[in-house]
This record gives structure tokens, C-alpha cells and sequence, in this order.
């Protein structure tokens, strides 16, 4: 289980995460210019809460480092991440979901950005209940509303998950009756946890991957009208000119592929079995522990 302490210090960070800041230093009058030896500096952006891409990139920082790159990473929510990549503020981002999640955002913002394609085809959005709560559907949801205290927990306001369910699965459903809070990933979890703490039913939304699904015994609600969609592919994109700027560093984005297996591994490192927002100590040991998959990584 994991510890109520780090989900209050998640829930601190989320409230007081950075804003759209900084700016990449890649351009190609600065590729391979800094201090020392750097390769040049990196601007790897992260959205707020959504752990597979706070891992990879973390993961991906202490590689980039190893190979002598400067890397900065910057926290904002979805909709400034994807501004920041597309005016140039940042160089890349590994969280990116397609075909559903985020192809409203992709409409916008894509002619400036580049994709730097998939490193994993298992995921999809969900609606997650305790595994003993009375209902296996959504379409069991409104009748049984009262079990649930008449509310769906829901994450981060722009998320595309959130857009979802306010557009597809509440009125798909008829919830309109129940409440949709709408705070961040780290309150949700919060409420996740000291729901199953004091054994009440709770409704959440979540996503495939996540680390709760081992740290919580969950099941997902069947979707039988298909509104949240199938399974998703999880892009890297990146400005616009970064591949010619750091040819080398998108080469190893294109190739990346990570398993939910992998991913999970990591994860429950990060998150689950300690209780620390210092994750470069935690990434760096779980390098060492997976060597030869790491160094395949930019072979």
C-alpha cells in the first residue's frame, strides 16, 4: 500500500508544481555548445501527475546525462506542455496518448511539433472502482449512484481523460446526477486511498498504466458504449526542428519501446516501495539493476 505520507507530499507538489518556464538551449547554433563537455542542454517536459511520464522521464534524464547532455525537467499541465513543445519553450515530452486522449490537443498544436512516434501500444483510460463494490458496469453507475456517496473522483481539469468523461461517459451514461470533482491526480489518489482505508466504495478515474492497479485492489468498470475508447499508443513529441538539432537523442526517442512489465518495474520503485519525491537515487540503482535493457536503449 502506499503510504499516505508520500501521497500528502504529492499532493503538496501537484498544488506547487512549476509553471510553463524555461527554454531550450538546442537550437542548432547551441547543439553541442555548454559548459565543459555537454553535448547541450535539454528541456524535457512532464505533465503533472501522470506517473508513466514523470518515470519516463526521469528515466529518460538519467540516460541523456550519462551520454553527456544537460537536461532540465519542467512540470505544467497538459495544456501548457503542449503550448511550450509547439512554441519551442520545450524540446520533448513522453506522455502523449493517441488515437482519443489527446488528439483535440494534437488538432491544435501539431503542425508545430514532431512525432517521434510510440513507445507503447497497451494502454487506455478507465473508470476504477474498489474491487468489492456492487456494480461491474458503467451502465450500473446512475442506480447505484448512493453507493458511491453520489460522486466520481476525477483528476487534473484539462486532462484528456477528464475531457472524456465530461463529454462521452457522463452523458453516455446519464451521471449527470453525480457529482464529477475534478482537482488533481495526487487529491485523487488521496481519496483513493483513505476510501479503501476505511473500506467504503469509491469511484475514480484512472488510466492503464498506473502503479495503483498494484498498490490497490481495483477493477474497471465495463464500458459497453465504448466511450472512452480502445486501447491508446503512448507518443513522444517533440518542437519542431529537434530532430535536426539533436539527430542523435531522436534517434534513441524513435527506437524507444517500453513494456508494461518494464514500466511497472520502475513505477513501483518510484512511487510505491519509497516514500521520496528524490527519485534521481531511485532511477540511477534501477539503471544499474537493468543494464543491458538500458544500454539497448541507445545502442
Amino acid at each position: 500500500m502506499k503510504k499516505q505520507t508520500k501521497l500528502a507530499a504529492l499532493s503538496i507538489a501537484a498544488v506547487g508544481a512549476l509553471a510553463l518556464a524555461g527554454c531550450a538551449t538546442g537550437d542548432g547554433d547551441n547543439a553541442g555548445s555548454g559548459d565543459g563537455d555537454s553535448n547541450g542542454t535539454i528541456t524535457l517536459a512532464v505533465f503533472n501527475g501522470w506517473d508513466e511520464g514523470i518515470a519516463t522521464s526521469e528515466l529518460w534524464r538519467a540516460i541523456l546525462e550519462e551520454k553527456g547532455y544537460d537536461v532540465e525537467l519542467e512540470y505544467a499541465d497538459v495544456a501548457p506542455v503542449f503550448a511550450g513543445i509547439s512554441s519551442g519553450d520545450y524540446d520533448f515530452t513522453t506522455d502523449i496518448w493517441l488515437p482519443g486522449t489527446h488528439a483535440e490537443y494534437v488538432a491544435e498544436f501539431g503542425d508545430d511539433m514532431e512525432d517521434l512516434g510510440s513507445w507503447n501500444d497497451e494502454s487506455k483510460l478507465t473508470v476504477a472502482v474498489n474491487a468489492d463494490a456492487p456494480i461491474d458496469s458503467l451502465d450500473e453507475l446512475a442506480a447505484n449512484a448512493d453507493e458511491f456517496g453520489n460522486q466520481i473522483v476525477g483528476i487534473e481539469p484539462g486532462a484528456g481523460l477528464t475531457l472524456a468523461m465530461e463529454n462521452e461517459v457522463i452523458p453516455g451514461y446519464g451521471l449527470d446526477g453525480l457529482n464529477f470533482t475534478t482537482s488533481s491526480t495526487a487529491a485523487m489518489l488521496a481519496e483513493l486511498d483513505t476510501a479503501t482505508n476505511n473500506g467504503e466504495n469509491i469511484v475514480v478515474t484512472l488510466w492503464e498504466p498506473h502503479w495503483a492497479y498494484g498498490s490497490y485492489d481495483l477493477k474497471n468498470l465495463e464500458d459497453p458504449e465504448g466511450a472512452l475508447g480502445g486501447s491508446e499508443s503512448i507518443h513522444t513529441f517533440s518542437r519542431t526542428g529537434f530532430t535536426n538539432d539533436f539527430p542523435e537523442v531522436a534517434g534513441w526517442l524513435q527506437n524507444f519501446e517500453m513494456d508494461l512489465d518494464t514500466l511497472y518495474d520502475l513505477e513501483n520503485v518510484l512511487f510505491v516501495e519509497n516514500d521520496t519525491d528524490d527519485y534521481q537515487p531511485l532511477v540511477e540503482q534501477w539503471i544499474d539493476d537493468n543494464r543491458e535493457w538500458v544500454d539497448s536503449l541507445t545502442a
